[in-house]
């Protein structure tokens, strides 16, 4: 890896020790999935069928309304968040849609790579020998944040971006070089507006901490400017920004700050000693926390190990006697932790907890270790000890700690709090070999320079090899059935599923996968998916319905099938679970549907009282109204009468009659049967969905209110014979259209609200950037002698031998 004028080429070598370590450990697994990567849990259920279902989506072009995610959503503002704004994702638009689950293997080993460049990048400005700035970058990429957010594969695009907005941001500051902090700005707001927030509130602490230590100089001129080149970032991200906003705040969950003693501490004492184990230990799997087992921490990411040095070099640091404002920052992280308040800032203070940001303290770690490699004043022996000290003081207590519990009357005494020993001892090894191997390179290799770095080398990518194994292992060893059903039933898109139709209507998938539809892109109720339509979010809670991150709704809401054209159901032949009930009787959980054909793996059921899409009521009741019937009844009422909104029950009295009888409506199976023939015989005689809408034709007998079980939506607007008509919202989150008697043909239209407002502004941000570096560029050639030719350099020297002044900068070239 040389370059022309002989000198090794750093950035190539980061990128390459990143890939290469990341192909050793993800190769295996690749190989044992017939050329797939799976996981387990979030990975299989959420990353692998999003990436698939975007993937077709964009190609057809129907990038407006979502059909395949839960009910139906604003594909901009959900898919946002997960892919939508990734250049890694955008990488599998040329390829077939067959090879894109294959590709979540590759693109992870490119994800690693390039988080091991971008960490080089922004380290390399801190240290003399580039060769300290590749390890940095390497254990910046393989901390336990990386490796525990291989099950959250969207959390690394962050990940990568991150150290290039911090590298533009010191740019600036020491060449003045214009331009490159918006462009850096843009990228990681475009690629993630969730990380984008915590990586704001980072850059602030950031800076004003460097500015108020002294470390550095700025003019009101040039800090003005800097917050231009922000704003402007942030504009050209609102293609993406603004449809995503305005989507998000319809979630609930947004809305929902620390208070109280909740924002001074944690509920949950195990947390603390999370918190401060991650730091010591690889990571715990998502959704098995086994150092601390009721932390209620199971998908926070909570991980910051570094391979190889875990804290040592934080620790040799943090202790060395000269002020630096990296110990400052780092202070300010520590203490965010660890307080409710303060770690909910980098999510705009919401409460659910969350360590979503440690990749940026991971990155300050890795710094502090790769200065601390380069300073001869570091005491690594003595750090090394603490660290091998405070690893020991927290395993030991937990693996070895006496608890006694009685089981049938007698005393049974058992050692270590806990959940899964022999995982424990595992994470508890692999730290130990780690400062092991560690002691080894310092006292056998210290005094050789270029053999020491080379064993560090070595010894971080051997142990992010070797502990990543572990991890991917047992977390593949949390879901049996990627061989099983994954591969063979879902991967393959559906494609031995032969019904007759599976576009115009929906599907529901009895106690199996979430998201098991989406893999072969058919409509379906169920949805794993946290940014859907605000309607949803109310609708589901107001009939007794759970709807946090997922909607999954139980059996016993069988009305909620006919309400929204759920025409057949899918029970796995392998999961164990029975549809028909017990072995030999023939008694199906919900009523109405009975046995259709065996197919791709599933006994498929096909309802007998189906409800076509779009059909109208003979009644209406108020919002207010609707809320006075038990939560467990609304499913069966809302297929009995119509739900108006308190304010537009007198506009559509004309239209329906008030059913004054609902109180005494009759709940049972039978009257189910009854509604849903009623609702089918008053029901469209065709409905097409396509990529911008969906056309219906009814022929009603007088004038009606046609329902359509679409969420309700600002983007929606609908013609009824080519005449502009108002969509009203009903059934608590639902869309209905006023039709006149006879044959009528309604077409609705979406348009994802925000984006051409968004789409106009990312056009004005790209214009106000040609005109800032123009105008910049033409005024510090006017003034070369106003403009800062150095580059502060004090920490490439040892802290006893920090020159006096200020250091020239080499060209960029020379660095």
């Amino acid at each position: 890896m040389l370059t022309r004028t002989g000198k090794q080429n750093y950035y190539l070598k980061a990128l390459l020790y990143g890939m290469g370590i990341s192909f050793l450990f993800f190769i295996p697994f690749i190989i044992f999935d017939n050329g797939y990567f799976l996981f387990y849990g979030d990975f299989n259920v959420q990353q692998v069928p999003f990436y698939q279902m975007c993937h077709d989506a964009i190609r057809a072009g129907n990038i407006g309304w979502s059909w395949t995610t839960d009910l139906g959503a604003n594909f901009i503002g959900s898919y946002s968040f997960y892919l939508l704004g990734s250049p890694f994702f955008w990488l599998t638009i040329p390829f077939p849609s067959w090879m894109v689950p294959h590709l979540m293997g590759p693109l992870l080993i490119l994800k690693f790579g390039c988080a091991s460049l971008t960490g080089f990048i922004y380290l390399k400005r801190y240290v003399k020998n580039p060769d300290y700035a590749v390890i940095g970058g390497m254990l910046y990429a393989f901390s336990g944040f990386s490796v525990y957010n291989i099950f959250f594969n969207h959390f690394h695009e962050a990940i990568v971006f991150f150290p290039l907005m911090l590298w533009a941001l010191d740019e600036y500051i020491y060449t003045r070089r214009r331009g490159i902090f918006a462009v850096t700005v843009f990228a990681c707001c475009f690629v993630n507006y969730y990380f984008f927030v915590g990586q704001v509130v980072f850059t602030l602490i950031y800076g004003f901490t460097r500015l108020l230590t002294g470390n550095w100089k700025i003019t009101l001129r040039d800090f003005l400017l800097i917050i231009c080149e922000a704003v402007i970032g942030v504009l050209c991200a609102s293609v993406l920004l603004v449809p995503t906003v305005l989507a998000v705040i319809q979630n609930p969950r947004v809305d929902n700050p620390p208070e109280g003693w909740n924002a001074l501490l944690y509920d949950w004492n195990q947390r603390y000693v999370h918190i401060l184990e991650c730091f010591f230990f690889p990571p715990d799997i998502p959704a098995r926390p086994n150092f601390t087992p009721k932390s209620e921490a199971k998908w926070a990411s909570l991980g910051a190990w570094l391979p190889l040095f875990s804290m040592t070099g934080v620790i040799g640091f943090l202790r060395m006697h000269k002020e630096h404002w990296l110990k400052k920052v780092l202070g300010i992280l520590f203490l965010m932790a660890f307080v409710p308040i303060l770690n909910s800032a980098f999510q705009l203070f919401n409460s659910s907890y969350y360590a979503r940001w440690f990749y940026i303290l991971t990155l300050m770690m890795s710094l502090a270790t790769v200065i601390s490699l380069e300073r001869e004043c570091i005491d690594w022996k003595s750090s090394i000890k603490w660290t091998t000290g405070i690893t020991l003081g927290i395993a030991l207590p937990i693996g070895l700690m006496v608890t006694s519990t009685q089981q049938d009357g007698k005393k049974v005494t058992s050692y270590g709090l806990e959940d899964y020993p022999t995982r424990f001892w595992t994470y508890v090894a692999i730290a130990l070999l780690s400062l092991t191997l560690l002691t080894i390179i310092f006292k056998w290799y210290r005094r050789d320079k270029k053999l020491f770095i080379r064993r560090c080398m070595g010894g971080v990518a051997l142990i992010s090899v070797l502990y990543s194994l572990f991890f991917i292992a047992l977390g593949k060893t949390q879901s049996d059935d990627a061989h099983r059903e994954l591969i063979p039933y879902s991967l393959n898109g559906g494609k031995n599923i032969q019904l007759p139709d599976t576009k115009n209507c929906r599907v529901d998938v009895y106690d199996g996968m979430d998201n098991q539809a989406m893999y072969w892109q058919i409509p379906t109720i169920q949805a794993f998916h946290s940014i859907v339509p605000g309607s949803i979010m109310d609708f589901y809670p107001s009939i007794g319905v759970q709807r946090d991150v997922g909607s999954r709704p139980d059996a016993k809401y069988y009305g909620l099938r006919g309400l929204t054209s759920c025409r057949w159901l899918f029970d796995s032949a392998l999961s164990g679970k029975n549809f028909e009930g017990e072995e030999g009787a023939s008694n199906p959980v919900m009523p109405g549907w009975t046995f259709y054909a065996a197919q791709n793996g599933f006994n498929i059921y096909q309802n007998d009282y189906y409800i076509p899409m779009g059909f109208s009521y003979d009644s209406y009741i108020t919002r207010t109204e609707y809320e006075q019937i038990d939560k467990e009844s609304r499913h069966l009422l809302l297929l009995k009468t119509l739900v108006l909104e308190n304010d537009d029950a007198q506009k559509y009295d004309g239209i329906l009659p008030h059913n004054d009888d609902y109180q005494s409506s009759e709940f049972t199976q039978s009257a189910y049967f009854e509604d849903c023939l009623k609702r089918k015989s008053e029901s469209c005689s065709s409905f097409d969905r396509d990529n911008s809408g969906f056309t219906a034709k009814i022929t009603a007998d007088r004038e009606r209110m046609v329902f359509f079980s679409v969420p309700w939506e600002g983007g929606w607007s609908a013609q009824v014979n080519g005449k502009p008509a108002e969509i009203a919202k009903v059934n608590v989150g639902f869309m209905a259209v006023k039709v006149p008697a006879g044959e009528s043909v309604i077409r609705f239209d979406y348009e994802t609200p925000g984006l051409k407002l968004g789409a106009a502004a990312s056009a004005g941000g790209a214009a106000l950037f040609l005109v800032f570096y123009l105008v910049t560029r033409a005024y510090d050639k006017k003034n070369p002698r106003k403009r800062k030719t150095y580059r502060i350099k004090y920490e490439e020297y040892p802290a006893d031998k920090k020159p006096e002044q200020p250091v020239p900068a080499a060209p960029e070239d020379d660095q």
